[in-house]
């Protein structure tokens, strides 16, 4: 590999040579390679922001002047520099005169500012291209094929800094130092800021990174700064599974000490909502209690991994990643596929289908739906680009949406990426006039006779065109590995084998991720959909592992969920200490959450005894076991209820309102359960049970713990200075159930 150095500080040399050019009384100027179009000018107009979302690079441009964003079309930019405006933004014969310089020089009213100053390096490569002709970019320019930065990590002191060194590595086994012309972020600018010139300065304790952009290519370079704590090394050694080596040697690093491990009766409530999503009934309670046994807690798990609640619960939570939802309202064949295909997706979680296998049932499957209810997933989700979206978005972690107008701002995916994904789909058509079975996926492939074609579709190639430069794409995988299509072979059967591969690291990723999200309320990667080079993982060895371990178990998820449920950091106190309260992103404590929708409507009915009634369901469904989000319920809906309209997480709200909790304080629904004959309250009540023992089965039934003696004793004067018992039992429940301790998993 030969190396190239910095190139303006040649180009500058250049342009001293022009300035004789530019100048006919000097004579003739030695001739020098002029600057490259593509690899010197547009990396200026992006490190200037010229080519920014927020200047010319935005959709609709600037002043009638637009740019792609951050140069990902130069021969775009090309015309639109050199011919547009009848090409007067360019001066070949007095260069320094054109307005691409004059207006960032103000030297002429520009109402984005000064952007660029006379001599600058910036400067002094435009005037060396302007006066060079303003050649285009030609395909014989090198491209840039892997950026790094160095170095790649660092702990810091608060108010460290650091000089950061971008190289960019070129397809002709070049090297060039790019660190004035790369963009920097920092992705938490509270925790380290970076300057233009790529110079970091830590803030505050914590651990965040610093991106580095150039040409497309990405590089990271994570910030980690210890908090000031004096912590006694013995409190990592306990560790119950591997998975605790990695987050107790992150705590020890940051100076974080773990929280004491909760108690039993919370580890169980904690454990059955994040499993089953359903509280422990008080009976179970005492006898968890009773139990002496030191295995007793992952006894709990196993039995609660085999349960049939634990199928309604995941059954719920994989029917929003695949978005299994009516298409619209009053389509009786989205309705009952969407039921079919929620009763399959049951089956699988009851077997422990594979996490593998069940994504490439779902992406191969054809139908009809009566017989192949996997097929449902292509009732919501039909254009190619839709699915290609979807797909990528909820089994890759991946959002590839920014790059079907523009190449990724934040990732090395291109528009060539994005239609190369959809171009798997181009030949998927929902075919409806089989009504007795139910629409099949129809899939056109060529040579297959009585298929009909897709648009976008050649008689013997799968592709999609793209619209930009017009070519047409044929499939390929985000990784740009070569898509190996046998003749007549459906194109989503080669997406599934390299979607699924055990080698694709970001299939596992995805799936872990989501799933450590699911137990600790944060992910590793947050947001948790979102796998790029650019967000790494807060602890990358941890993520590292699980999904080595996922693998070689073959993508077993009851295997994964033990070994998080088993570990000593699952089994941590909520409760902070004051060296660790601050902490959201190392898991040195359990952090509390606000049930969701399904989990804690189901959990009003069992601590009230009266269940929710769902139009057109059978009383005593469970919420979790609705197959479509869209059966009618305001306290679903108050909660945040997703509509599964993206498999993106954001649909699901977690957060805190005021219509909540005047639902639950004031609501006509909640005080119908509190009066209910039928209901706990008024059982109790009847059941000529002392006042402690209902006081008892009421906490039971609700935190899934008995009162403390300061709370009983609270309650028993209430009892003694009152007449009506029923009044002061009733209130005692409605509090209970408007508890942070109920509201949330602790």
């Amino acid at each position: 590999m030969r190396f190239v150095q910095p190139h303006l500080g040649a180009i500058a040399i250049l342009a001293l040579a022009l300035v004789a050019a530019d100048d006919p009384a000097r004579g003739d100027a030695p001739t020098k390679a002029a600057p490259s179009f593509a690899n010197d000018v547009e990396p200026v107009l992006t490190r200037l922001g010229c080519n920014s979302g927020s200047c010319h690079g935005k959709l609709s441009g600037q002043n009638g002047f637009k740019l792609s964003l951050r140069g990902f079309a130069p021969e775009l930019d090309h015309t639109a520099i050199t011919r547009e405006a009848r090409g007067r933004r360019i001066a070949k014969s007095r260069p320094r005169e054109s307005l691409l310089l004059a207006k960032p020089l103000m030297r002429v009213p520009h109402k984005g500012g000064k952007k660029l100053d006379a001599g600058s390096p910036e400067y002094t490569t435009l005037l060396a291209w302007i006066a060079a002709g303003a050649p285009g970019p030609s395909e014989k320019d090198p491209t840039v094929t892997k950026l790094s930065i160095e170095p790649p990590a660092k702990s810091y002191r608060p108010e460290e800094g650091q000089a950061l060194h971008v190289l960019a590595a070129y397809s002709d086994g070049s090297t060039r130092d790019v660190t004035t012309l790369a963009l920097y972020k920092s992705n938490e600018e509270g925790l380290a800021s970076v300057t233009e010139a790529g110079r970091v300065t830590a803030l505050r304790p914590g651990a965040t990174s610093v991106m580095a952009l150039y040409q497309g290519q990405v590089a990271v370079h994570v910030v980690t700064t210890p908090y000031d704590h004096q912590v006694d090394p013995a409190v990592y050694a306990a560790r119950a599974n591997s998975l605790d080596d990695h987050v107790m040697s992150k705590l020890k690093e940051v100076r974080l000490e773990p929280s004491p491990p909760c108690d039993d009766v919370t580890f169980l409530r904690r454990a059955s909502l994040d499993l089953t999503g359903t509280l422990p009934s008080p009976e179970t309670v005492e006898a968890f209690q009773k139990d002496v046994d030191p295995r007793k807690r992952s006894r709990l798990v196993d039995r609660l991994l085999n349960s049939p609640e634990y199928v309604d619960a995941w059954a719920s939570y994989w029917g929003e990643l695949f978005q299994n939802r009516v298409e619209r309202d009053g389509d009786k064949r989205g309705r009952k596929g969407v039921r079919g295909f929620a009763h399959w997706i049951r089956d699988a979680v009851g077997e422990n289908r594979p996490w593998d296998r069940m994504v490439r049932d779902v992406l191969t499957a054809r139908g009809p739906l009566a017989h192949e209810p996997a097929g449902g997933y292509y009732l919501v989700n039909r254009r190619p680009e839709d699915i290609a979206e979807a797909a990528t978005h909820a089994f890759l972690g991946t959002r590839i949406q920014c790059a079907k107008c523009h190449n990724h701002p934040l990732e090395r995916f291109t528009q060539d990426d994005y239609y190369g994904m959809a171009a798997y789909f181009t030949r998927v058509k929902l075919d409806g006039k089989n009504t007795d079975e139910g629409p099949a996926v129809d899939v056109g492939v060529p040579g297959r006779r009585g298929r009909k074609k897709a648009m976008n579709v050649s008689e013997d190639k799968v592709g999609i065109g793209q619209p930009r430069t017009g070519q047409f794409l044929q499939p390929r995988p985000l990784d740009r590995s070569d898509a190996k299509l046998e003749p007549g072979q459906d194109p989503r059967e080669a997406l599934a084998d390299w979607m699924t591969a055990k080698d694709n690291r970001l299939f596992a990723r995805a799936i872990v991720n989501r799933l450590w999200k699911k137990f600790f309320s944060v992910g590793l990667v947050e947001p948790v959909d979102d796998l790029r080079a650019t967000n790494p993982a807060t602890n990358e060895p941890l993520l590292d592992a699980l999904c080595d371990d996922l693998i070689a178990h073959r993508f077993d998820l009851k295997h994964l969920m033990r070994t998080i449920l088993n570990s000593r950091t699952y089994a941590l106190a909520s409760d902070p200490l004051p060296g660790n309260v601050a902490d959201r992103k190392f898991f040195s404590h359990y952090y509390p959450r606000r049930l969701p929708a399904e989990v804690l409507a189901d959990a009003i009915a069992s601590a009230t005894g009266v269940s929710e009634h769902f139009e057109g369901y059978a009383d005593g469904l469970l919420a979790l076991q609705l197959p479509d989000p869209k059966v009618q319920s305001y306290l679903l809906d108050t909660f945040g209820r997703p509509e599964r309209v993206t498999p993106c997480a954001c649909e699901r709200s977690g957060e805190v309102t005021m219509p909540q909790v005047l639902h639950l304080m004031n609501g006509e629904a909640m005080e119908k359960r509190l009066d209910s004959e039928d209901g706990r309250l008024k059982g109790l009540l009847k059941s000529g049970k002392s006042d402690r023992s209902v006081v008892d089965q009421l906490f039971l039934a609700t935190l899934g713990r008995s009162p403390t003696d300061e709370q009983w004793r609270t309650i028993e004067s209430s009892l003694a200075s009152s007449r009506d018992r029923t009044a002061v039992m009733r209130d005692l429940l409605w509090a209970l159930v408007n508890s942070k301790e109920f509201l949330f998993n602790h």
